[in-house]
């Protein structure tokens, strides 16, 4: 079958701690707009490893699960099935630049689970991941700077 991997950085104008909480489900529901988990286990969404949620519906629907969190570390990874065409795994590290500033690296990896898949795969492009990425940067930037000092439940 056939695979896909793509990282990209972007920097995000708060710092460290406050950052990498918004790459978690419950962060993430802050500032993504229809982003809306339904959390399996555990039922309030706190992130640990083996935590299971679901988004999404019909051939979009897709469980997820958390494999390694290490918030010491600001790195986190998910590995998310839509059963209807694909396997992926998503990394997220962030890192100190400097006070107020963070790179948070994103990674992900998808593997076609059939031709659905495949055809799913050919429009996930470097370039389309890219903007994918880089369109969350102002909608993190805009939950941060409208939250000041707060950091999302996580």
């Amino acid at each position: 079958m056939t695979e896909k991997a793509f990282v990209h950085r972007i920097t995000l104008g708060g710092g460290l701690a406050r950052v990498f909480a918004m790459f978690t489900p419950l962060g993430e529901r802050a500032w993504a707009p229809g982003w809306s988990p339904e959390f399996l286990d555990p039922a309030g969404g706190r992130t640990r490893e083996g935590m299971v949620f679901r988004t999404g519906e019909g051939a979009d629907e897709t469980l997820w699960t958390c494999t390694e969190w290490r918030p010491a570390e600001h790195r986190v990874r998910y590995v998310r099935v839509s059963p209807a065409t694909r396997f992926g795994f998503v990394n997220v590290t962030c890192r100190k630049l400097e006070p107020g500033r963070t790179e948070a690296e994103v990674g992900y990896r998808f593997v076609a689970l059939n031709p659905d898949g495949e055809a799913w795969l050919e429009g996930f492009t470097a370039a389309a991941f890219a903007e994918m990425i880089e369109g969350w940067r102002p909608l993190v930037d805009a939950w941060l700077e409208a939250h000041p000092g707060e950091t999302v439940a996580h």
